[in-house]
């Protein structure tokens, strides 16, 4: 499953155990212990876990001591809250992946949707909200981040009334997401920069900056103040953070904390085992530094 589709350390035998060692522990090891540290902000996206209904998922979480979840919208709001489980990034506004603000057309329907959505996002007591640039159907890079300054401009004032930070995801448009815009960080960085806004971040996906540039340590530590949120997932493959993929998470996660970083990271990856929370239980692990 594709999120496209879906829209429309710790311990480990001894509390000793560093989650680099997690990367490697057997899965059924995992099951015995399960502490966190909580220096990382976790969440997780539920869409990866499909399968599994949400208030069970919610159940999950509230058993492995993990406080939020990621793109949720209005409607599953009420039960989040029965359940004690944070927001930490909605959704509920634009027209998707492949069509947003770097389209002129779409700017007074984008910006009727977000006005309803931000004083949501505010009342229910959350922050971040995601949006989108869209593809580029034969756009100029550079006008397509003249065309989303100037829409996104136009809420700014009142995301900023309300506390609200939309967070513009970067993806890659080499294997998942064919010819997005806000394919690289420094595309991204320069919009945050147009827009001037403490109500504008950039949601970094790890797994999609991987794909599309790599340094991704480097890229957070020079420029860790236009990133609001990160995402997980392992590369090739979009499946486990361990080590069978080619990236070192607790030394990401290390970078990311080392920034006096304070919001969330989500786990985004799509289990290839068959216990689908002992993968997950093994993501937060290795990730929680």
């Amino acid at each position: 499953m594709e999120r496209r589709k879906f829209i429309g350390t710790a311990a480990v035998g001894s509390l000793g155990i560093v989650s680099c060692k997690a990367a490697n522990a057997p899965i059924d090891t995992l099951k015995k212990d399960f502490v966190l540290k909580n220096n990382i902000n976790h969440s997780v996206c539920h869409w990866c876990f499909g399968k599994i209904p949400l208030e069970d998922f919610l159940k999950t979480l509230n058993e492995l001591g993990v406080k939020s979840i990621d793109l949720t919208g209005p409607e599953e709001w009420p039960i989040l809250k029965k359940y004690n489980i944070h927001a930490s990034m909605c959704w509920g506004a634009g027209k998707g992946i492949t069509e947003g603000w770097n389209d002129p057309k779409l700017h007074e329907e984008l910006i009727a949707d977000y006005e309803q959505i931000i004083p949501k996002v505010a009342e229910a007591g959350y922050t971040n909200l995601i949006c989108f640039s869209g593809n580029r159907n034969g756009m100029d890079d550079k006008v397509g981040l003249k065309n989303c300054a100037e829409g996104l401009k136009k809420i700014m004032p009142l995301a900023e009334k309300h506390g609200v930070v939309l967070q513009m995801e970067l993806l890659n448009s080499k294997i998942n997401h064919e010819d997005y815009m806000c394919d690289t960080s420094a595309w991204g960085i320069e919009l945050c920069k147009a827009i001037n806004s403490e109500s504008f971040k950039l949601l970094f996906d790890i797994y999609h900056m991987q794909i599309m540039e790599g340094d991704i340590i480097r890229t957070i530590q020079d420029n860790h103040q236009y990133f609001g949120h990160y995402h997980t997932a392992g590369v090739p493959g979009r499946n486990e953070v361990d080590e069978s993929q080619e990236l070192y998470y607790p030394a990401i996660m290390r970078a990311i904390l080392a920034t006096g970083f304070t919001g969330h990271v989500a786990q985004e990856f799509l289990p290839k085992k068959d216990d689908k929370i002992d993968s997950l239980k093994q993501g937060f692990l290795i990730c929680d530094v």
